[in-house]
C-alpha cells in the first residue's frame, strides 16, 4: 500500500464516520418524534416511517442551520438561565417543523402540535433524546 492509498483510505474513513453521525442523529430525532407522538396528547405524527424519517431530516436540517443563528440571538437568554434557555431555541425549532413540513407535498398534515404545552413537552423530550445521541458521539 503506497502512501497515496493510505490517505484515500483515511479520507474515506472520515467521511464515513460523519455520515454514520448524521444518520444516527436522524434516526435519533425520528425515535424522538416518534415518542413525542406515544406519549404527549396534541402531539400528532402521522404516515408511515419513511414520512417520520423525512420529518426528521427536516428537524435535524433546522438544527443544523436555525439553532446557531437563534443560540447567538438569545445568548444573553441562555445565560441568565443557566443553560435553560436553550430549551427555547429547541421549542422554537420544534414550532417551525410543521410549518415547513406542511410545504411539502407528501409530508402535508404528517405533524401537528395543537397546544404549548404540548410543544414545550415533545420540546422536552426531543431535547432529552440529542443530548443523549450526542453525548453517545
Amino acid at each position: 500500500m503506497n502512501i497515496e492509498t493510505g490517505a484515500v483510505l483515511v479520507s474515506l474513513k472520515k467521511h464515513m464516520h460523519w455520515l454514520f453521525r448524521v444518520l444516527l442523529i436522524i434516526l435519533g430525532n425520528a425515535f424522538a418524534l416518534w415518542l413525542a407522538n406515544k406519549y404527549i396528547a396534541g402531539f400528532v405524527l402521522s404516515g408511515n416511517w419513511l414520512q417520520i424519517i423525512f420529518v426528521a431530516l427536516i428537524l435535524t436540517l433546522l438544527n443544523f442551520f436555525l439553532k446557531p443563528v437563534f443560540t447567538l440571538i438569545l445568548g444573553p437568554i441562555i445565560i441568565l438561565t443557566l443553560g435553560l434557555g436553550i430549551l427555547i431555541v429547541n421549542a422554537i425549532i420544534l414550532y417551525l417543523l410543521p410549518i415547513l413540513a406542511s410545504h411539502i407535498d407528501f409530508l402535508h398534515g404528517s405533524i401537528i402540535i395543537q397546544s404549548i404545552p404540548a410543544l414545550f413537552l415533545a420540546t422536552l423530550i426531543v431535547s432529552i433524546v440529542n443530548f443523549i445521541i450526542h453525548l453517545a458521539l
